[in-house]
């Protein structure tokens, strides 16, 4: 038995973290004190495609400083690995470093060991590569047709298909059909730290910091790939600065400093610099969608196809080829549409390699739909609103499995899109637009909506959690989530607070170290809290009744008569709270039997957030120049654990969402070169580019696991992005443009407006 009073859930608490990032500062990777490292420097390649008639590296072997110089005829037992999922042309393989062929400007060629990062800098300016000029696909679109061809065993650049189900009668039985080719564009994942690790080996031991979003995960990779068990693996995550779904994952270069290591026996470090993360991480989105939707003429939807060409850059990882599937599962969005027929293709261009950034999929799917569904009612004379109302699907269906397979959890569409409508005040934005439209206004408003569903922990997995009391009362919660900025430590401690009366200030969150930490999924698919609170709550749960019944044997009752009292934090007989006993003394009193429990929490399956986002934009006629004026956003992800955490996450899923929508595009040249290798270059969004969000609370609980909670750290750019697309159409559809593709830069409005 538990006295709660006042539960801490559900309330604005202030980040315990955020003292130590806003006074001293993180601890990163690049801070990391390791005597006698030596630093790596990768000579990347300035080609996109090309043999390597010769790789000269003579001068830089000379220079000061420089230990060693590594090619991949030195690599004699580091394999590369395959492409990681089975489906994926097992083919395509990637070298560490490049041999005999390079295949994106950026691939490493040589690697440099040196005492300090500038003398690697300045030996690999001596590294002379002699290249013989390939043919470069850069277009993806038609990257299967062309002749060019980056892998010859493989005899094309297809990558995986899912065939179309080619249904003569698809449309069957629909008085209006809308199709339309979309275009979801790359984008940069930009975390504010690039990547960094570092390796050293303790005898036969790897010890690798990694700048990663789950230390287990890299445990087990490195070790498969350099030959070892994961016991001979110690992986340590400190601070990172954002992940965003890049750090997933082993990379390349990671692996070498590994191995790299072991071969020199030394201590090894690298960090990138920002064009190196801009030129040769992972590059996100990149999808051609061809649509055609069709219903009824009063607003029945009732076939839905949708066919994607996905670029993989120039290797297929796992995420570049997952993200169809993704998309996949989440083509018919809020909707229940009848019939839903979906094919891919993936292929390989010479450009970056293409990995998951905030929604991988999700937001193609979300994009696509909410597209189409302005436009089927554009075509059918319909207000997109009321086809939205009467499409959706009912609460009472849920749970709910659409004709792709998702099975929805719970959902309330329509309250969610009219609490929206409401909040923003629909009728008079629609009377101000009308007016400005009958002045000639040179700046023209446009009101667009995105209603959204999306699923997070997709693959379902679990979590590991655990919590120990020591002798002073306070406690360490242990978890196999990775935090990058989500709120971990106030999140976990708040749970833990709510249950044990610890104050959260006595709580200590340990994650990121697989020698302490035993097991653990990582953070990604917005599955912390769902999952590993879920676990920390299950383990404390345990902990709360492994104490009530050491407090039964110190008091000398019964343990059904042993209450904790969470306002004191101390456990009592009933009716005499007079004689208790708090954690410190139960933790005392616990010899060599310490007062702790862990669970490893099974979820019944991914969740699925949803919400509505509105955008108000204006267009100015004369510049092209796009703003978003407002963006609301009525976001649900099951029962709210802090508002002001899920406000924080809201707010940066916002903000990748218009990023997406109005500036952030990675271009190449047709010679394979990234236009866009520099913050200056890539536009990536400020401040000045964005309204103050506003945002509302609506809580629809899952019962998939005990918080009731869903995930919330990509939902916001599955609506925004869609929002603001259909707000700039809207804003020019009077004009007899039915259709713009992102970015909405001010070059390409003025193109749309004065063609």
């Amino acid at each position: 038995m538990t006295e709660t009073r006042g539960s801490i859930l559900g309330t604005r608490v202030i980040r315990v973290e955020d003292p130590k990032f806003l006074t001293v500062g993180g601890s990163y990777i690049g801070d990391l004190d390791l005597p006698g490292a030596l630093h790596v420097t990768y000579v990347r390649a300035t080609v996109a495609h090309a043999r390597l008639a010769s790789v000269d590296t003579s001068e830089a072997a000379a220079a000061p400083g420089v230990h060693a110089v590594f090619t991949a005829d030195d690599l004699d037992d580091l394999p590369p690995a395959p492409p990681p999922l089975p489906y994926l042309d097992q083919r395509m393989v990637r070298p560490y470093l490049a041999s005999g062929t390079v295949r994106f400007v950026g691939e490493p060629i040589v690697a440099i060991l040196s005492d300090t990062r500038t003398q690697g800098a300045d030996a690999a300016e001596l590294v002379f590569v002699d290249y013989e000029p390939l043919d470069v696909v850069v277009d993806f679109e038609h990257a299967i047709a062309s002749p060019v061809v980056l892998f010859a065993d493989a005899g094309s650049n297809l990558v995986h298909e899912n065939p179309a189900a080619n249904d003569p009668a698809f449309f069957d039985g629909c008085d209006v059909t809308i199709t339309a080719r979309l275009e979801n564009t790359k984008m940069a994942v930009a975390p504010l730290e690039p990547r960094s690790c570092a390796a050293t080996w303790e005898d036969d031991r790897l010890v690798h910091w990694s700048c990663s979003q789950g230390a287990h995960g890299i445990r087990n990779g490195m070790a498969a790939r350099l030959g070892l068990e994961p016991s001979q693996v110690r992986v340590i995550v400190p601070d990172v600065g954002g992940g965003f779904g890049g750090k997933v994952g082993l990379y390349p270069e990671e692996v070498l400093v590994c191995w790299l290591a072991k071969r020199l026996r030394r201590p090894i470090r690298w960090t990138e610099t920002r064009t190196e993360n801009m030129v040769a991480f992972a590059h996100a989105r990149g999808q051609v969608q061809y649509a055609t939707l069709g219903g009824t003429k009063d607003g029945r939807l009732l076939a839905y196809k949708l066919h994607v060409v996905q670029d993989c850059g120039a290797y297929p990882s796992n995420f570049g080829g997952l993200m169809p599937m993704m998309t996949r599962t989440m083509a018919s969005g809020c909707y229940s549409i009848a019939k839903v027929d979906y094919s891919s293709q993936s292929v390989v261009t010479n450009t970056n390699p293409v990995g998951a950034f905030r929604g991988a999929g999700r937001p193609e799917a979300a994009a696509a739909i909410e597209r189409m569904i302005d436009l089927f009612a554009h075509e059918a004379g319909l207000d997109a609103t009321d086809v939205r109302r009467t499409n959706f699907i009912r609460p009472e269906q849920f749970p709910f499995t659409t004709p792709t397979g998702a099975s929805y959890d719970v959902g309330a569409y329509e309250s969610a899109m009219d609490l929206a409508i409401a909040s923003i005040d629909l009728p008079t934005l629609r009377a101000e637009q009308a007016a400005r439209r009958a002045a000639n206004d040179p700046v023209l408003m446009g009101i667009g909506m995105a209603t959204y569903v999306e699923i997070t922990n997709p693959a379902g997995g679990g979590e590991f959690g655990a919590i120990e009391v020591h002798d002073d009362g306070s406690a360490t919660v242990r978890t196999g989530s990775s935090p990058h900025g989500q709120g971990h430590a106030t999140a976990w401690a708040m749970i833990a607070q709510d249950l044990t009366g610890i104050p959260m200030a006595k709580i200590r969150l340990v994650y990121g170290d697989t020698d302490i930490v035993p097991r653990g999924n990582g953070t990604g698919g917005s599955r912390s809290l769902q999952a590993g609170g879920s676990a920390v709550k299950c383990a404390t749960e345990a902990l709360v009744e492994l104490a009530r019944q050491r407090a039964a044997d110190r008091l000398e009752a019964n343990v059904d008569d042993i209450v904790l009292d969470t306002s004191a934090g101390a456990f009592h007989v009933a009716g005499t709270p007079s004689r208790s006993l708090g954690w410190a003394e139960l933790a005392a009193g616990a010899g060599n039997d310490p007062l702790s429990a862990e669970f490893d929490f099974v979820p019944g399956g991914a969740t699925f957030p949803f919400g509505t986002q509105i955008a108000v934009v204006e267009v100015d006629t004369e510049t092209g120049h796009v703003t978003v004026r407002r963006l609301l956003g009525v976001d649900d992800a099951g029962r709210i654990l802090n508002p002001l955490l899920l406000d924080g996450q809201i707010h940066g899923g916002m903000a990748s969402g218009v990023a997406q929508a109005l500036l952030e595009e990675i271009r190449y040249d047709a010679d394979g070169n990234l236009l866009t290798s520099n913050f200056a270059d890539y536009g990536i969004i400020s401040m000045t580019e964005l309204p103050s969000f506003e945002l509302h609370e609506h809580e629809t609980p899952t019962p998939r696991n005990p918080l009731g909670a869903k995930g919330i750290g990509e939902s916001g750019t599955i609506g925004a992005t869609p929002a603001v697309q259909n707000a700039v159409c809207d804003a020019v559809a009077h004009l007899g443009i039915t259709h713009v593709d992102m970015p909405f830069t001010p070059e390409r409005m003025w193109r749309v407006l004065h063609a």
